[in-house]
């Protein structure tokens, strides 16, 4: 098998760079060791010929089984726990307020990976709106781009390790012991999650802008530029008062990020 030559290493970097926004400029050992197999699998044997295929034929298996091995796929419930008594004692309070007539929330996980985050905000949105009577709509969007870690996410199958931190109530109440050991989510938790493929170098365009993004550990893949345009692409979809949530290892440019700093990996869009 033939290195990755600089000259392919570079047109690799760029093209996934400006398609995807992920920067892998430094990743040259990452992309070697990760793609090599995929190679000898397709017959390939060299680098050269596999980047000219994914570069002009744009095949959409190709894409996805590229995207699958670049990118990792790394989360639990309750992580970065202090999001989430945000989430409870401020954010959901305020939305309730907001929401006391329409009853119809907008929240959205952007890079929703496995589907961990947006179950366990949904445990939060149907454990605090479930006491407040009514009909709320409590249905939130999840996007990836990865095909393979969404279909995990609408049919998933959790290891008892990554449900260790939710409280004993919550893992009775909304997941289901499944085969070898693992946990799937009860139905109403599956309902209350909205799972769809989604580029976030691509214009944002939903039917309703957003109370609430939660895109945490996404940004690490993205150059600055890249997250500063999407944190704009952000903001002009959130709703006055509305929140960003990011990882814990993502700070934003206090020069160019548009929202207000709230504490660690969260901040506000001002009211009008």
């Amino acid at each position: 098998m033939n290195d990755l030559s600089d000259e392919d290493f570079k047109r690799l970097y760029t093209f996934m760079q400006e398609k995807f926004g992920i920067d892998l400029k430094r990743k040259k050992p990452l992309i070697v060791s990760r793609l090599s197999s995929i190679l000898e699998s397709r017959g390939y044997t060299d680098f050269h010929d596999y980047v000219n295929d994914i570069i002009q034929k744009q095949d959409q298996d190709m894409m996805t089984t590229l995207l699958n091995k670049l990118t990792t796929n790394y989360t639990y419930f309750m992580r970065e726990e202090s999001h989430f008594d945000y989430l409870e004692n401020v954010v959901m309070p305020q939305l309730a307020e907001k929401h006391k007539n329409d009853r119809l929330l907008s929240i959205w996980s952007a890079g929703c990976s496995s589907g961990e985050e947006p179950y366990n905000i949904s445990m939060y949105l149907l454990e605090y709106f479930g006491k407040l009577g009514g009909n709320w709509d409590t249905r939130i969007l999840a996007t990836d781009i990865s095909q393979n870690v969404l279909s995990k996410a609408e049919n998933p199958k959790y290891l008892p390790e990554s449900l260790e931190k939710l409280p004993k109530s919550w893992k009775n109440k909304y997941f289901v012991p499944i085969e070898d050991g693992y946990y799937t989510v009860s139905e109403e938790l599956r309902r209350n999650v909205i799972f769809r493929p989604f580029n976030l170098m691509s214009p944002i365009k939903f039917k309703r802008d957003f109370d609430l993004i939660f895109c945490r550990n996404v940004m690490i893949y993205f150059d600055q530029p890249t997250k500063d345009a999407l944190v704009k692409r952000f903001y002009d979809v959130t709703y006055p008062g509305g929140h960003l949530f990011i990882g814990h290892s993502e700070g934003l440019t206090k020069a160019t990020c548009p929202y207000t700093y709230v504490k660690p990996a969260i901040y506000r869009r001002d009211e009008k």
